[in-house]
């Protein structure tokens, strides 16, 4: 994320001399992510607070994911986001790729839906999105809120208007890659909330 600061810097400086004809991305906009990314950080360490080594290891069948897993996962995706969130801002503002651009609710709509997601062609090439438990839980959670962290303080000060910077592909704004982060957040969440309402989940 340190990068992606000096990133935002410098394209400020690039584009200080030119300006598109509308501003897109709002200081409501800025709020909003802000707002969700701060919710669902502060959720995950509630949810995670006090956990016994037994239960951030307990699984509720031995293939599903325990909470450690789960909370590694969410570091890991906030590392591969970050990192999709890079490549955008270097690539440059693409305004031409703004009127066909997917709506917010559509990227919400999906990440927030009930069914299980699957496997996609998109993931399959990053196969370490599959965490392996190797690591302790408040690891992980130190990892994951590092990340979150970084990314809120990047938020709280760039100029940059996130709407112009697409993803490979158009594969989505910038702002709409931070909504993908809170709102997988919330979706993993979920998941937590149902390891620990399990008949079998360990007790304090």
């Amino acid at each position: 994320m340190k990068t992606k600061f000096i990133l935002g810097a410098f394209i400020c400086l690039l584009m200080s001399g030119h300006s598109f004809a509308q501003t897109l991305w709002t200081e409501s906009d800025r709020r909003y992510l802000i707002d969700n990314l701060k919710r669902t950080r502060d959720i995950v360490i509630e949810e995670t607070k006090n956990l016994t080594e037994q239960q951030w290891t307990f699984k509720e069948a031995p293939e599903r994911w325990s909470i450690n897993q789960v909370v590694e996962h969410l570091g890991i995706w906030e590392l591969l986001l970050d990192r999709e969130i890079s490549q955008a801002l270097v690539a440059g503002p693409q305004p031409e790729l703004t009127k066909n651009a997917k709506t917010d609710s559509s990227v919400l709509a999906f990440l927030m839906e009930e069914k299980p997601h699957i496997t996609t062609e998109y993931t399959k090439p990053f196969t370490f999105t599959v965490p392996m438990g190797l690591n302790s839980g408040n690891n992980n959670l130190a990892w994951f809120l590092k990340m979150r962290n970084e990314s809120l303080n990047f938020l709280d000060s760039t100029k940059t208007d996130l709407r112009y910077y697409f993803l490979r592909a158009g594969r989505g704004n910038v702002h709409q890659v931070y909504i993908t982060i809170f709102a997988h957040t919330d979706r993993h969440l979920r998941q937590i909330r149902k390891i620990k309402a399990n008949a079998n989940y360990p007790k304090s």
